[in-house]
C-alpha cells in the first residue's frame, strides 16, 4: 500500500495531468449537477447581480465578471446570453464594458465565447464580481481522525485502491485551526477535513478584489453544526461514490464556510442560496391557478419557471447551499437586498 496524505493525493486526483477536472471531456456537468447546470434562473440572478454591483460602483470600465473554478464555461456562457438580450444593460452600456474572465486549470473548450478569457489563476485588481459557485469544496485538505487512545491523527490513502490508514499526529497548524473551528472533535473514530487550505484559497481570491463583490458559493457547515464524522465523498456519472482518488471520480468534501469567510480578513455575511434567491427576485412561488383558464399556455410556462426556481431554493437541496458574501467598496446590502 502506497499512503499518502489526503491533500496530496486529493490534488493529484483532480487537478493532475490526468485528473478528474483536467483531463474529463464533459467536465464536472457530466457526473453531478450545481445550480449552475440546473436552470438558467440561477444565471439570471447572477445577471440581477452584476447590475446591482455595476450601479453601486459608478459603472465601472471595465467591469470584471471573474468565473473561478469555471468547469467549461457553462455560467458565463450563460450570463453571456442574457446580457446579449438584456435591454437594461444595453442601455447602461453594460454589454460593452464586462471584461469576462474564466479561471480554470482545464483547457479551453470549443464553442466558448470569443471575448471570454480563459485562465488558470486570479486575476488581481478585480473591479466587479468574483465568482466561485463549488469550487472551494475541490481545494485540497487533510483529513484527521481521532484514535482508540484519544490521538488525533492524520488520515492516509492508496490513491490506487481508496484503503485508508492512521498515520502521524497532526502537526501545530493544524491543531490551532481544530481548536478554533472544529472544537468538538475529540471521541475515538470521529473524523474532521482540516479546512485552513480552503481559507488560504479564499482569502487571496477575496485579495484580488480592488472594488466590488466577492461571492463564494458551496455547500458546506459552521462550527455549532459539524458533522461527526466528516463529509468526504465521490462523484462519478450522476452519483455518490466511493472517493478513491485516482482520477476516476470527483472528490470532495463539505466546506467550512465561516472559516473559510472569516479567513479572508474582509467584511463578510453568510446566507442561504434560498434566502439569497430570493433577494434576487427567485421565489419558486407558484402561479394563480386562475392563469390556467385566462392563458393555459402562459400557465404552463410559468409553472416551469416555478418548478426551476423551486429546485434552487429547495432547503433540502441547492437551497441549502451558502453563500459567503464579501463587499469591497461597496455594502452588501446594496446588491443583495432583504436577505429576511
Amino acid at each position: 500500500m502506497r499512503a499518502i496524505g489526503w491533500r496530496a493525493a486529493m490534488a493529484e486526483a483532480l487537478y493532475g495531468a490526468d485528473g478528474f477536472f483536467t483531463s474529463a471531456a464533459a467536465g464536472p456537468a457530466g457526473h453531478f449537477r450545481t445550480s449552475v447546470h440546473a436552470s438558467p434562473l440561477f444565471a439570471g440572478a447572477l445577471l440581477q447581480l452584476v447590475r446591482r454591483i455595476d450601479h453601486a460602483l459608478g459603472r465601472p470600465d471595465p467591469f470584471d465578471l471573474i468565473d473561478v473554478g469555471a468547469g467549461r464555461g457553462e455560467l458565463l456562457t450563460a450570463v453571456h446570453a442574457l446580457l446579449a438580450a438584456d435591454p437594461v444593460s444595453a442601455e447602461r452600456g453594460l454589454r460593452e464594458r464586462v471584461r469576462w474572465v474564466a479561471v480554470e486549470v482545464a483547457a479551453r473548450p470549443a464553442g466558448l465565447p470569443a471575448d471570454i478569457a480563459w485562465r488558470p489563476d486570479v486575476p488581481d485588481g478585480i473591479v466587479g464580481l468574483l465568482l466561485a459557485t463549488e469550487w472551494l469544496d475541490n481545494i485540497p485538505l487533510d483529513l484527521v481522525e481521532v484514535d482508540d487512545a484519544g490521538r488525533r491523527r492524520r488520515v492516509l490513502v492508496d490513491p490506487a485502491s481508496g484503503d485508508e490508514t492512521l498515520g502521524p499526529a497532526i502537526d501545530a497548524a493544524d491543531a490551532f485551526w481544530l481548536a478554533r473551528w472544529w472544537p468538538a472533535l475529540r471521541e475515538p473514530g470521529q473524523r474532521a477535513e482540516i479546512g485552513w487550505p480552503r481559507d488560504v484559497a479564499w482569502a487571496d481570491a477575496v485579495g484580488s478584489v480592488r472594488r466590488g463583490l466577492a461571492l463564494g458559493v458551496d455547500y458546506g457547515h459552521r462550527r455549532d453544526d459539524r458533522p461527526a464524522h466528516g463529509t468526504l465523498t465521490g462523484f462519478r456519472g450522476g452519483r455518490q461514490v466511493t472517493p478513491v482518488p485516482d482520477g476516476s471520480c470527483d472528490v470532495t468534501a463539505h466546506v467550512a464556510v465561516d472559516s473559510a469567510a472569516a479567513g479572508a480578513g474582509t467584511a463578510y455575511e453568510i446566507v442561504s442560496q434560498r434566502v439569497a434567491l430570493r433577494a434576487l427576485g427567485i421565489d419558486g412561488g407558484r402561479p394563480p391557478l386562475a392563469l390556467a383558464s385566462t392563458d393555459p399556455a402562459g400557465y404552463l410556462r410559468a409553472l416551469s419557471v416555478a418548478g426551476a426556481a423551486a429546485e434552487l431554493t429547495d432547503p433540502a437541496g441547492l437551497g441549502a447551499h451558502w453563500w459567503l458574501l464579501h463587499g469591497i467598496g461597496l455594502a452588501v446590502e446594496s446588491v443583495v437586498g432583504d436577505r429576511r
